[in-house]
Order: C-alpha cells, then structure tokens, then sequence
C-alpha cells in the first residue's frame, strides 16, 4: 500500500476533520457509541419468560436493528440501536417466541453491534460502550449475562507482538481503540501497534472512542482478521505472514475519513470495504477500487456537508451474499444494492423494503436474505419480494 506523509501541521487539521466528518455521520444515524448508553429501551407489554433465563416476552421488536445472527439451534437474535437484544424462537408457541434482554438482565449496554457464537454454543454480544457479554443457554440459574469490560473480567495487553495471535476458536469484539480479543479463557484488549503514517500515535483506552477506534470485523479464509477504523481506513492483521508485516493498512482513495461499517469477503475473495460516505471499495488481493466511485455513484456533498443522497452508493453500513453469490449493500439513505457482477440494481421503500436506512444485512441457515433498518425494524427477501418480519 503505498503511504503519503504529511507535515505535522497538515496532518493534525486533516485528522481532526476527518474524526468530525465520520463522527457526523455516525451522529446523523444514531450510531455514537458513547450517546447511545445513555438512551433508554422503549416501554411496552411484558411478562417473564419461564422457557429462558431472564428477559421478558414481548409482543413486537424494536424498530432499529443493528445486528441479526441466527444460532446453531436456529434461534434469531437482534441487536437494537438503544433497546438491548431479541431472541426470536421459531419453534415455541404463538405469543412466547419473543423475549427482550436489557441491561436490567445484566447486558454490557443496550446498544448491541455485533452477535457471535463460540464452540460451545455461547452466545456473545458487542455492545455499545465497547463492552461484551456472553449469555449461556443452558444457565438455569444465576445472572442472564456474564459481562466483560476493562474493569471486569478482562486484562488490559502491553501490546507485545505475542499478545497479537489468532486462533481458530478465537472471537473479536470493537473497541475504542483496537479490538477485545477473547481466546476461550480471558478477554484481552489489543490496541494496535503505531503505524508507520502516524508518528504521534499513542494507545488509546477501550473505552474511549478514537480515529482507531474498530467498527467492523472480518476473518478471511486465509485466516487475516480485517478491521474497519472509525476514521484510519482499514487494518489488516495476518497472524503468519509469509512476506511483509504482519499489520498493514489501506487508507488511500478516501478510505481514511468516514468510518468503515461493512466488511465482507465474496465467493472470489475479494474483499469489500463499506465507508460511511466514501462508498463500495473492493480489494482483490492486490489493487484497492474506489467501485462507488467507478460507478459514478458518490456522494461529495456528504463529505463536504454531510448531506445524504438518495439513488447513491456512498454511505455504506452492510455487505452480505445470497446463495447465488450476488452481492447486496445495504446503505443508511438509498436502500439496498444488488450486485451479481455485471448489473447494478437498486431496491428501495418503492418496492417494499421496509426502510430506505439498513444497518445490516444478513443471510440465515436457509439463504433467506434478513434486513435491520434504521426505523422500521426487520423485513426479510425470499428471492422475488420483501416481507416485514413480525416476531410473533
């Protein structure tokens, strides 16, 4: 990746407007991590729930979604912006497959960004915060939730080069600065070492949100973690590198700015970067595209303002594959693009998607095709239409 230093001077004034441009846009789309933790589920019916440890059954889901992730037992979960998480249970009765956990039951926060599951069927969940809890589902007593934050259960790395190391087993969260990485045992926090571009680069705190700070992350087939940075562009980490460093960074193009929501490998292996103002960027393992920009569809006034054009590719916030291999971008202010390739096509509230912001895009055990939006909830595309999902 080829490296441009600038004077210091230069250097300062550029980072602190790209910092205020990524940050307006997360601001605009109620995705600042440290607003959020303040921000209060929304009230509605409920009753305890006997068929799980903790949480309330509830009769509908929050209308801005974050994350989804379907478990090896093919339970639903939903992360929200500010009301915690949903476990949607297809397989009990009509009016008790939906329960709600907050912070109440022990969540880290009620912003959930992100949701996995380990080897043993464990559940995890990256909040708002940076912090991470795991929930088990075979508890039957005690606390709903385990919670690891820097002050609790989690040790803080001198970031030697030994602390960086990747397992298969391995789970990574955000944080303020770097990544939690948790091994099976302990949940460490790894800032990243101080890149060549940045002599003023000093480690930042997990709990504090900086230009490093990590809003996505990608394990390759190859074993690299990938990690989009709220305004640095995008690290790579390869934990054995054949030749090279084990970190490198890609911010040319207009990587470096807005931050980095999506990441995605295809089929093919190449990867995609989603920035949140910058576009669609593909890398093929050895030349970075600006593909919004080939396309003819940025944005440059969100970028100089940080106003939202709808029919863009500019404000990315999710990547995902169908079966079929056919690329689907969700965008905050233009709905969801399909790319099989060669054609471009744009859906959007016109024809049925159920809200023109999406945060997250996922495919579930059967193909089905799942979209978090930013307003009206969850809606689904079985190959030919949009539905709304009703968790009932």
């Amino acid at each position: 990746m080829k490296m441009h230093c600038l004077p210091a001077s230069v250097y300062l004034l550029l980072s602190v407007f790209l910092f205020f441009v990524a940050c307006n846009g997360q601001n605009n789309n109620s995705r600042n991590i440290r607003e959020s933790a303040a921000v209060q589920p929304p009230v509605s019916k409920s009753v305890a729930n006997s068929a799980v440890l903790g949480g309330n059954i509830v009769a509908e889901i929050d209308d801005n979604i974050r994350s989804i992730f379907q478990d090896k037992t093919g339970v639903y979960w939903f992360g929200t912006n500010a009301a915690g998480v949903y476990r949607y249970d297809p397989k009990q009765a009509v009016g008790k497959r939906l329960t709600q956990f907050t912070e109440k039951d022990g969540l880290a926060n009620n912003q959930v960004q992100s949701i996995q599951e380990d080897h043993a069927g464990n559940i995890w969940f990256g909040t708002g915060g940076f912090g991470v809890s795991r929930y088990e589902p075979g508890r039957e007593v005690g606390p709903t939730f385990t919670t690891f934050t820097t002050e609790k259960n989690a040790q803080l790395s001198t970031n030697s080069a030994e602390e960086w190391k990747s397992a298969p087993n391995d789970l990574w969260f955000y944080a303020g600065g770097g990544v939690y990485r948790y091994d099976g045992n302990k949940l460490t926090y790894l800032p990243f070492p101080k890149p060549d571009f940045d002599p003023k680069y000093a480690p930042n705190p997990p709990d504090r949100l900086s230009r490093y700070a990590v809003y996505s992350i990608l394990k390759d087939k190859k074993g690299c973690l990938w990690f989009g940075t709220q305004a640095t562009g995008v690290c790579r980490f390869d934990p054995k590198p054949t030749a090279g460093k084990m970190f490198t960074w890609f911010t040319e193009k207009g990587l470096a700015g807005p931050a980095v929501l999506g990441l995605f490998e295809d089929k093919n292996g190449h990867i995609w970067f989603g920035n949140n103002g910058a576009g669609l960027f593909r890398y093929d393992g050895q030349t970075l595209t600006n593909f919004t920009e080939e396309k003819g569809l940025g944005n440059k006034e969100f970028r100089a303002s940080g106003k939202s054009n709808p029919g863009s590719l500019a404000r990315i916030y999710a990547i995902n594959e169908d079966n079929k291999g056919v690329l689907w971008i969700g965008t905050v202010d233009a709905g969801v693009w399909r790319y099989d390739g060669n054609n471009l096509t744009n859906y959007t509230k016109n024809v049925g998607l159920t809200d023109n912001a999406v945060n997250t895009v996922y495919r579930d055990q059967r193909g089905e095709l799942w979209f978090g939006t930013d307003g009206a909830g969850v809606c689904k595309f079985n190959g030919f239409s949009f539905t709304k999902f009703v968790g009932k």
